[in-house]
């Protein structure tokens, strides 16, 4: 009997050291996990993090590449439109190169091609259409009166003018002077300045001509006053020379604006 109150006595407190045991390690079993379930909710926070940054940079790279190919098609479109202007410049350039080059083909422009082989007092340019009468008219100093010597000149030409196969040329006069002041209060009421003396001398042509028979709707007037010389000025008889009017005979189809342009090509 004794034996058996130490043996349950013994079984008593190995029961105890073991209960005691299983409560000491359930608590830390406890600590354990929740501190790996802290780790791993920080772990899934952390990428869920990197997740919304990565979306936010592909969102913006979406954003770049969107503004990025919008940019590209613009300046496809300017660069389209450059070639455009390009190509319409280059059409212009061959177009009006072609336009210098061609002579002028107008029936009207065969007629003043003969008329020139018939008569030497004219010059004629292939290029614009446009013949000159080789003489110039020539003026005494301040004065827009026609000298004798060019009266049978203006005779032959409204001649010329006056076949059936010129009725249609026009007729450009265009007025000189040097470049001396109008001299004397009477010349200068009449004539203010040199403007005035070489419109007045072309103005005086071109009324010899009307009243020689040439229609007056083909005519136009011009005046220079000193600044197309076709001579120096420092000498008195190269003077003699700039106190002028030009006759120039036009066919119909040269465009003329106020009858300048084309002229200048002349002098």
């Amino acid at each position: 009997m004794q034996f058996q109150r130490h043996a349950v006595r013994a079984f008593l407190h190995l029961s105890l050291a073991t209960c005691a045991g299983c409560g000491a390690f359930v608590p830390g079993g406890s600590q354990a996990l929740r501190l790996e379930n802290n780790r791993l909710g920080e772990e899934r926070r952390a990428q869920a993090a990197e997740i919304a940054n990565l979306r936010s940079e592909t969102q913006q790279l979406e954003q770049r590449l969107r503004e990025a190919q919008e940019k590209l098609a613009s300046l496809a479109k300017i660069g389209t439109s450059q070639q455009k202007l390009a190509l319409l410049r280059e059409e212009r350039a061959r177009l009006r190169g072609q336009l210098l080059e061609a002579p002028a083909n107008a029936p009207a422009n065969g007629n003043l091609v003969r008329l020139a082989e018939r008569y030497p007092q004219l010059r004629y340019d292939p290029q614009s259409g446009i013949a000159k009468l080789e003489t110039d008219i020539l003026f005494d100093s301040g004065l827009a009166e026609i000298k004798p010597a060019a009266q049978q000149l203006l005779e032959e030409l409204s001649a010329m003018l006056s076949q059936d196969e010129t009725a249609d040329l026009k007729v450009m006069v265009v007025g000189h002077t040097d470049d001396e002041r109008i001299a004397g209060p009477r010349a200068r009421d009449k004539f203010p300045s040199n403007w005035h003396l070489s419109t007045a001398r072309a103005q005086a042509v071109a009324q010899r001509l009307i009243d020689l028979g040439v229609d007056g709707q083909r005519l136009g007037v011009a005046g220079f006053s000193q600044y197309q010389p076709v001579a120096a000025n420092d000498q008195y008889r190269a003077q003699a020379e700039n106190r002028r009017v030009e006759v120039f005979v036009v066919s119909p189809h040269v465009p003329v604006v106020g009858m300048t342009e084309t002229l200048i090509n002349l002098y």
